[in-house]
């Protein structure tokens, strides 16, 4: 390396270093920790002390772990395609030259932005078995209302339900990525004589995959990690009646600051890691053929 190439790389690195540090100190660290530290048994007030694999196979016969995860998994496996097609769905007629779509922009993006306590508050009040909103719009119908959180069988669907109010994050992308389409294809499919579903399925959700698969992933990511809503409308017993809403970083919060069982709550989060990082990888090949980039 030249003096130039020299003075330009600590230049660089004096820039950077901030990040690097920042990286290093509070998530590269901490990761590291938490793969160190779910091999032992560690309470925080005393020093961690080598196990093995011990936490892992106590995780294997913990009833209170499989329920979480399955929990988890139910919910991500109902939130995730309602949400993505709920989203789309809206993005779609939003994007049919409807008059006004600044204005309905931004009214389905503000819920988005709502505190998550505020949301759960607010939630609470909606799904009042007696004096909720949406209970009194069923009664209206003559349908049911059920106890939304205090009948184990209708948790779940709750706040899967719930989870649909905040869509508007991936409408306002999904606007954005329609627009972009080239005009071009839709006039080629016309001459073509396909219709509007056709057009939307060989035309639109083909140009805006990559978009849709951007937002499957991160979608995959939090309804994985979902905890700050269901902790609050569940407080003070998290996760009743009968653990049904207990998800898995519920459970995990538990273990390391309620019980300061610190070592297995390490292991818990290696788990989540690697199962986020299994469904990610299965949803990259699975959509591999099916994401279609410009110019690819």
């Amino acid at each position: 390396m030249t003096k130039l190439e020299k003075k330009n790389l600590m230049v660089g690195l004096a820039f950077t270093a901030p990040w690097i540090v920042g990286f290093t100190v509070f998530l590269l660290y901490p990761i590291l920790s938490s793969f160190y530290y779910s091999f032992t048994e560690y309470s925080v007030l005393q020093k961690p002390v080598f196990i093995g694999l011990g936490n892992y196979q106590d995780l294997l016969s913990d009833e209170v772990f499989w329920k979480s995860l399955w929990n988890t998994l139910f919910y991500a496996a109902l939130a995730l395609p309602l949400g993505t097609a709920l989203a789309l769905g809206l993005a779609i007629l939003l994007n049919s030259g409807i008059r006004g779509l600044t204005v309905y922009r931004t009214i389905f993006f503000i819920p988005s932005l709502v505190p998550m306590i505020s949301m759960a508050i607010l939630w609470l009040w909606i799904f009042n078995p007696e004096f909720g909103v949406l209970n009194l719009a069923l009664h209206a119908l003559r349908l049911p209302g059920p106890d939304w959180l205090g009948n184990p069988l209708w948790t779940k669907p709750a706040f899967v339900l719930m989870s649909l109010w905040t869509v508007g994050n991936a409408v306002v992308i999904y606007i954005a990525a329609l627009q972009e389409v080239p005009v071009s294809l839709y006039e080629a499919a016309e001459l073509d004589g396909a219709n509007a579903w056709q057009k939307i399925r060989h035309v639109t959700l083909p140009s805006i995959s990559p978009v849709i698969f951007f937002n499957a992933v991160m979608g995959l990511i939090a309804s994985l990690q979902i905890f700050a809503i269901p902790y609050v409308m569940t407080f003070p017993n998290p996760g009743n009646p009968a653990r049904s809403a207990l998800f898995y970083t519920m459970n995990l919060y538990d273990n390391a600051f309620r019980y300061l069982r610190m070592g297995y709550a390490c292991a818990m989060a290696v788990i989540l890691f690697a199962l986020i990082l299994a469904l990610t990888w299965i949803l990259f090949r699975a959509t591999k053929k099916h994401i279609h980039y410009r110019g690819s």
